[in-house]
């Protein structure tokens, strides 16, 4: 489990890089404007379509099914999956569809705060992207798989794919604004979402192929998705709720949040999203074996090395926000203005960047005991919860309002889920989590100082290019923040890092 999830942090560290290269061209070339502010507002339908067909769930929910068919009868494992199949296919494309045809309707909803022409351009933009959660959500299926067969590898490389395709599509078209970043983006679906995995599947042990309209289990594998489709978390919509009612605050305030939050999927993507995406099939598998201890710990496990490594690594990204954008997006049409802003928001998404770490693991615990109520109606609650915080802090702060939002959203729900977690199967899941956790903070706190220093004495020596200034700071307060931390972990949490030492010494 440890390298499955060291490959796909790999996968992950690489896409988001990939990622972050990609907001760098826009922001070179479009800044912080209303083009990018429509760009990023045409994923707002797309993304909704998707979580309300529980898209991003279909491999939670498809591998505990597939699991136990592939172990009885094979045959009738590849017909059940050629009927979810067929069923997901006619479900986005008639969706998709209707979306296209009411674009213009929808780009009101998913914007409220623009009007005129960029309405216009939002529409044209939706109409290019909304198919590509066809390819998505097919893709999904094939994924499932994958994952099933342990093939970590083809999921990885998926988002590289994804990725390249929406950097050379606006590259190639830049000169029609942000129009080409649309096609990338309907391009890297196709190849790297659906083609890739379908061939995976095909060539990694076979793929039989049934028409197969109905199943004896496919009422069941609605159930499960059931309450993944109903159910809206503020974790699957606090992106969705960042790009609507930052079309509220003011121009630029999309892009500010957009900028911020990439960079905080950095850490939330390499640890704790690959950490709950190969933790899952390992913690199905011993629920399915009745395995109760060892569930407990396997999880308890994935909670504790996820906190050990998102502590530090979220705090000193904090003190470096500053230099991180400069270096980052400033450049072109982004300007220093834009920096201070976006800056601002990363400080908050990074402060509970350890809920994010939290969840995503508790989460995938819930679903491997074939859960999925729980989480959908705590994440509905939650996400009713925090509308009003949305709406009154985008009218008060502007885009500051709508980052304190997400952040007390996303605490409420990490909260409320642990909480039912603790009162229905007890505290196994939970323990010497807080006190793990608070001395990693105080190691954490004492290798901040050095770091500070590294951080705060190059702004007295006056380099007079602001990119080699915030590369300098970046090197030095990281180089003294590592080295403190290392330093400080070896002698007084020897337990906590030599699971991660060990795995290294194993390696070479």
């Amino acid at each position: 489990m440890g390298w499955a999830a060291a490959l796909l942090g790999g996968s992950v560290l690489l896409s988001r890089f990939m990622g972050l290269a990609r907001d760098k061209v826009i922001s070179y070339f479009f800044g912080a404007s209303l083009e990018s502010d429509v760009y990023f507002a045409a994923f707002v339908i797309p993304d909704f379509i998707n979580y309300l067909l529980a898209g991003g769930y279909f491999s939670i929910t498809l591998i505990p099914l597939l699991a136990e068919k592939f172990s009885r009868d094979e045959e009738d494992a590849w017909r059940f999956f050629s009927s979810v199949l067929v069923w997901v296919a006619a479900a986005i494309t008639s969706v998709t569809a209707a979306a296209m045809v009411w674009a213009p309707e929808l780009s009101r909803w998913a914007a409220p705060g623009l009007e005129g022409p960029a309405l216009e351009r939002l529409a044209l933009f939706l109409r290019i992207i909304l198919p590509a959660q066809v390819f998505f959500l097919l893709g999904a299926c094939f994924s499932a798989v994958c994952y099933l067969r342990k093939q970590f590898h083809v999921p990885a490389l998926s988002p590289l794919i994804y990725n390249g395709a929406i950097i050379v599509g606006g590259i190639w078209m830049r000169r029609s604004g942000m129009e080409g970043f649309c096609w990338g983006v309907l391009a890297g679906a196709f190849l790297g979402n659906f083609l890739l995995p379908c061939l995976a599947v095909r060539f990694g042990g076979g793929l039989r192929l049934h028409w197969t309209p109905r199943h004896p289990s496919l009422k069941r594998f609605f159930l499960l998705a059931l309450p993944l489709m109903v159910g809206q978390s503020v974790v699957v919509l606090d992106e969705q709720f960042i790009r609507i009612f930052g079309s509220m605050a003011e121009t630029g305030a999309i892009s500010w949040l957009n900028y911020a939050r990439r960079i905080m999927f950095v850490p939330v993507g390499v640890v704790a999203q690959a950490a709950g995406v190969a933790s899952y099939p390992f913690l199905a598998d011993l629920f399915a074996r009745g395995d109760r201890d060892r569930f407990f710990q396997t999880l308890n496990s994935a909670l504790r090395n996820t906190l050990v490594v998102l502590v530090p690594v979220s705090a000193w990204m904090m003190l470096a926000a500053g230099p991180t954008i400069t270096l980052i997006f400033q450049q072109g049409r982004f300007s220093a203005a834009d920096t201070a802003q976006t800056a601002w928001a990363l400080r908050v998404f990074l402060a509970v960047v350890f809920c994010w770490g939290f969840q995503q693991i508790l989460g995938r615990g819930y679903y491997a005991r074939q859960d999925t109520v729980t989480p959908a109606v705590v994440g509905t609650l939650a996400t009713a919860a925090a509308v009003p915080l949305y709406l009154m802090g985008s009218r008060l702060w502007g885009a500051k309002g709508v980052a304190l939002a997400s952040a007390a959203s996303l605490v409420a729900y990490t909260t409320l889920l642990s909480a039912w977690w603790r009162i229905r199967l007890g505290p196994d899941a939970f323990r010497g989590l807080a006190r793990s956790g608070l001395r990693v903070g105080l190691v954490t706190a004492a290798a901040l100082i050095p770091a500070a220093l590294g951080h705060y004495a190059p702004m007295g020596w006056h380099v007079p290019n602001p990119y080699l200034g915030a590369l300098v700071q970046l090197g030095l307060s990281g180089l003294l923040f590592s080295a403190a931390f290392l330093i400080l972990a070896r002698r007084t949490l020897p337990d906590l890092l030599d699971p991660f030492l060990r795995k290294l010494q194993r390696k070479r």
